[in-house]
């Protein structure tokens, strides 16, 4: 019997860390080659990590909300005729075993944080949320080096530092449990200054939650996709002016058209929902509205006008709000729609969705009408500029030729940056969308 250390392996393209989301073996278990041993998190998605041999586990390297680079030792196995050898060692950042639950940040001078790093020949090193110094081989062709990398940071902002050739060791996070964002990089371009573009935010220390009555609550970890929408969706409200228009539609076609599709779409497998014909009409109409389907770059001072359609659709789960991605939906059919919705979905729900597929979106529509909602403002996903919000169906009487009568109306809302978009712009995108949703016959052409 040999002791075998097994390390972290890569989880995707340009992904460098994880989070431990949850052991999925006990010390003592005895484990099959291939078997699932943890569950990792990487920016949105979640992953179960296998083991390449079969052993008993001896030992845990890390612990529940650690979060770990690539190729750090995770765990250690008694393994049968396995041969330990010496690993590289690796810097793992340690979340707070009870992390406070801190309000909405307000930037200003980022919070000071001690820095303490260690290495050993075998084992990762352990240290508080730190700010760290890279240094590096000076061979290595990345800069910084990623491997001497000892802050908290998604893979898209350690990316982001390497081309603007920030240090991203040398940066205090403003981020939830001090991890590095975008705008922390941002800022310090040029000795400090705010990158040209980018937005000048404000800050202030972060505040813990000291509650009135401690016996009576329960405090638990942000971690996993919880703390991932909670940095994403504060990094977007702080970046983005937002403003929402509402409206009401009238989709009694709309309904009708659905009712006779449902039955052709049936025998073929296929189920048909409302969520198709909005995606259709949505891309008819930026193609008349282009600055919706754009981005800003900050570090840049541009705007990317994007002349691919990849509609993300938000996903409620039981582990919370996912975002899958339907790429190139302008070239597909409504039926080949249907069919990825409800592939990515259910992915969704059973936590398969691959980091590829919630990636690039370029607009997203959010559907709250499943669960009954009336009306929302939404929040745009960063880095896109607009969100579609669409709601529950509902008869309104009307009175029509002086006789009484219903109509199915759906209301729908269009949230924008205003960095971007202008009210007006935005008012009439939204009048040239609900024309569409009221005279569906239009899009047939784009909708076989």
């Amino acid at each position: 019997m040999a002791m075998k250390e097994i390390q972290l392996p890569e989880l995707g393209e340009g992904v460098t860390e994880g989070e431990l989301i949850k052991w999925l073996v006990k010390v003592g278990d005895r484990v099959n080659a291939d078997q699932a041993i943890a569950e990792i998190m990487t920016d949105k998605a979640s992953v179960e990590v296998p083991t390449p041999i079969a052993g008993t586990v001896k030992e845990f390297k890390l612990k529940e909300g650690d979060v770990a680079k690539v190729g750090v030792t995770m765990i250690v196995l008694d393994a049968d005729g396995a041969a330990a050898s010496p690993k590289p060692a690796a810097t793992l950042v340690t979340a707070p075993s009870r992390p406070a639950m801190p309000a909405p940040e307000v930037r200003s001078q980022p919070a000071a944080a001690s820095a303490a790093t260690a290495t050993a020949p075998s084992s990762p090193s352990l240290s508080s949320r730190g700010q760290g110094v890279g240094g590096g081989d000076g061979g290595l062709d990345v800069y910084p080096p990623a491997a001497q990398s000892q802050v908290l940071a998604t893979p898209a902002t350690r990316r982001l530092a390497r081309e603007m050739e920030v240090d991203i060791n040398s940066l205090h996070g403003s981020g939830v449990a001090g991890r590095v964002t975008r705008e922390d990089v941002l800022r310090t371009k040029g000795s400090g200054a705010t990158a040209a573009g980018s937005p000048s935010i404000s800050q202030a220390p972060r505040l813990a939650y000291a509650g009135h009555q401690a016996q009576l609550e329960d405090r638990v970890p942000l971690r996993g996709i919880r703390k991932k929408i909670a940095e994403n969706l504060q990094m977007a409200k702080h970046i983005i002016p937002h403003f929402t228009l509402m409206d009401e539609a009238n989709v009694s076609a709309l309904v009708k058209m659905r009712e006779e599709l449902k039955s052709t779409a049936e025998k073929q497998n296929v189920k048909i929902t409302y969520l198709p014909f909005v995606i259709k009409a949505l891309i008819a109409t930026i193609r008349e509205f282009p600055m919706f389907n754009a981005s800003i770059d900050d570090a840049a001072s541009e705007i990317v006008y994007k002349k691919y359609f990849n509609i993300g659709f938000a996903a409620d789960t039981p582990n919370g709000l996912l975002v899958p991605v339907i790429k190139d939906a302008d070239q597909k059919t409504i039926s080949q729609i249907s069919r990825e919705i409800v592939d990515l979905a259910k992915k969704a729900r059973d936590g398969k969705l691959a980091l590829e597929e919630m990636k690039h979106a370029t607009v997203t529509i959010t559907n709250i009408g499943s669960v009954g909602g009336t009306y929302a403002t939404p929040i745009i996903n960063h880095p896109e500029v607009a969100i579609l919000g669409m709601y529950k169906i509902s008869d309104k009487p009307i009175v029509k030729d002086g006789k009484l009568d219903t109509i199915k109306v759906m209301n729908f809302t269009i949230t924008a940056d205003h960095r971007l978009i202008d009210g007006a712009v935005a008012a009439n995108f939204l009048k040239a969308f609900i024309n569409r949703i009221e005279n569906p016959g239009a899009l047939m052409l784009d909708m076989i």
